[in-house]
């Protein structure tokens, strides 16, 4: 399975979904989500995990997949 971290932008409403910490900071910056990288990083998201700050929810979880 793929993990999937979901970004809501809470001022903007706006949602993002991303496969990696490292992916939400070429489209997104620090001061747009309120956590620097690092942090993210280092916050320990599991699967149905959530990190909120002052501008942004964001969540990690599992993409499900059909066999084929």
């Amino acid at each position: 399975m793929s993990k999937v971290i979901h970004v809501h932008l809470i001022f903007e409403k706006r949602d993002y979904y991303f496969g990696s910490v490292n992916a939400i900071y070429t489209v997104l910056n620090a001061d747009q989500i309120g956590i620097k990288q690092s942090t993210l990083a280092h916050a320990g998201l599991s699967d149905g995990g959530v990190k909120l700050t002052k501008r942004a929810i964001i969540r990690q979880s599992h993409l499900i997949r059909c066999k084929q």
